[in-house]
């Protein structure tokens, strides 16, 4: 099984796939934002660059997915993005679940100075909500549960994937031992 994961890690469809479901969810929070009129918090644009790592993941595999180095390059940015974003919503739910004036996210995002997204970007990066407020549900889940979901699952992806890079050449050779 990991050498066929490994096999399709190492074609262009699987990347596209995930660039397009990173692309699909990035233009999502922007109709929210933009289209639906939803205020993003600091929470919401930090989980934000994390889908964004996924989505740059995607483009680096695309463009080499034969090359090891690539793939494991975009395999490790991957699964940064993914276990970065669900620890980061994790928090944001507890912020929802659990509101009280103690424990709050901070009013504005913290950037590197080399790397100020929300001065270059506004409209993507600038937050104007609050963490604590729930202003949409689906299946009466909240979005930062949905994003803790899609977030587990990106990361299980990328565990397997990469475990697969580690482990395929191998288990493949123990069989042929055995047989």
């Amino acid at each position: 099984m990991l050498n066929y994961i490994k096999v399709l890690s190492s074609k262009r469809t699987i990347w596209w796939l995930l660039f397009t479901s990173a692309f699909c969810l990035e233009l999502t929070a922007l109709y929210f934002q933009h289209g639906m009129g939803l205020n993003p918090c600091v929470m919401c644009i930090y989980e934000r660059v994390a889908l964004f790592g996924i989505l740059f993941s995607g483009f680096i595999g695309i463009l080499a997915p034969r090359f090891i180095l690539m793939r494991l390059f975009a395999l490790v940015l991957g699964l940064w993005g993914a276990i970065k974003g669900l620890l980061l919503s994790i928090k944001h739910l507890g912020y929802q679940m659990n509101p009280s004036p103690w424990e709050q996210c901070p009013v504005t995002v913290k950037f590197p100075h080399t790397l100020p997204l929300d001065q270059w970007f506004p409209a993507i990066f600038h937050p104007t909500g609050l963490c604590s407020e729930i202003s949409w549900t689906f299946l009466s889940f909240t979005m930062v549960q949905w994003l803790v979901f899609i977030f587990s699952v990106y990361s299980i992806i990328f565990m397997i994937i990469l475990l697969s890079q580690l482990l395929g050449g191998r288990v493949k050779n123990q069989r042929r031992l055995f047989h």
